[in-house]
């Protein structure tokens, strides 16, 4: 399947909500998506972001992370998540995806990817550990909200 891997421009924001609301209801929480295409650009400048578009234009997979900084190691992202609608996943989308934003890393100079998956997304896990990810069921996430 062809497939262009591109960086993500303002008139995707309708797009990547969608995929992000999508992301939600596999991950069982619908509810806690807050964030809007109009929010998306007014914080452009906190996140980088790509999308995957089929030979017809249409979105069908995205990438979004930042810079993050880790004491240990320095500079770094933040891989916050990848998705690829239902219809067109088996189709190495994410591959694609998280070679790209290796790539970025690389290009930045970045020490280190980080990301999350969720203990009982074992497709996931399997893809994470194929690329050659260590998982780490040791920490702990701590979140802070509302404040």
């Amino acid at each position: 399947m062809n497939v262009n891997i591109r960086k993500t421009e303002k008139k995707d924001y309708p797009a990547v909500l969608n995929l992000i609301k999508e992301l939600a209801l596999f991950e069982r929480a619908p509810e806690k998506v807050t964030n809007t295409a109009e929010l998306m650009n007014e914080e452009e400048n906190h996140f980088q972001s790509l999308v995957a578009e089929n030979e017809e234009g249409e979105i069908i997979g995205m990438a979004i992370f930042f810079f993050a900084y880790f004491t240990w190691v320095g500079k770094s992202l933040y891989l916050d998540d990848i998705v690829v609608t239902e219809k067109y996943r088996g189709n190495k989308i994410g591959t694609k995806l998280l070679e790209k934003v290796v790539e970025f890393g690389k290009k930045n100079n970045c020490k280190r990817i980080r990301w999350q998956v969720l203990n009982w997304n074992e497709d996931a896990i399997e893809f994470y550990k194929k690329y050659g990810a260590k998982l780490d069921g040791e920490w702990i996430n701590c979140d802070m909200e509302g404040f």
